[in-house]
């Protein structure tokens, strides 16, 4: 058991890897419950290939209008690189000209990269202890998103597109079409 004093499961992980014998941990988000195998090789591969790279995490190609709006879903914008830019619960990049009305958006084309991002992270275990000793930044504290905390503090998040689908279990609407999916897959 970790301490009941942490704010969030990344300080938990931290808590624990400081005690293994590790260069990476991975943090499967407990809202994910669809990951594959394959998708946390990825994330390891992410750390293991680029030294760059303190933490690691993958993203979809969105292209369901409901997701692009909704603020359950986290986008996130890459550099050429494949590094975030930025993460965020609004609409992300922002087509300026296409979408004056956001009850009105329509995508064109195969340059409407907007990508949701998947709740998994791989860390070097260096980066993911200092990373939790890290004060909340105010980017975090508007949009809840601890990875923000990362970032603001020039850490590099390398990012991979995944071809494989998943989504977190934040609402009653999430279970209900979790259950149904899993009802799919079975």
């Amino acid at each position: 058991m970790t301490s009941g004093r942490h704010e969030s499961g990344t300080d938990r992980i931290a808590e624990a890897a400081a005690h293994i014998e590790c260069d990476y941990v991975i943090n499967v988000q407990g809202d994910e419950p669809f990951i594959e195998p394959q998708m946390i090789d990825d994330v390891v591969n992410l750390l293991y290939n680029d030294d760059r790279a303190a933490i690691g995490t993958l993203a979809k190609k969105v292209t369901d209008i409901y997701e692009i709006l909704s603020p359950h879903v986290v986008k996130v914008v890459m550099d050429d690189e494949g590094f975030a830019l930025y993460f965020s619960r609004a609409p992300i990049p922002f087509h300026r000209d296409e979408w004056s009305d956001l009850n009105n958006i329509v995508l064109k084309g195969e340059d409407r990269m907007i990508f949701k991002h998947i709740g998994i992270y791989g860390y070097r275990k260096e980066a993911l202890i200092h990373f939790s000793s890290l004060k909340r930044s105010r980017l975090e504290e508007i949009e809840k998103l601890e990875q923000l905390r990362a970032l603001n503090a020039g850490m590099k998040i390398k990012v991979k597109e995944t071809t494989f689908d998943t989504f977190g279990i934040d609402t009653k609407e999430d279970l209900r079409k979790a259950e149904a999916w899993q009802n799919i897959s079975l």
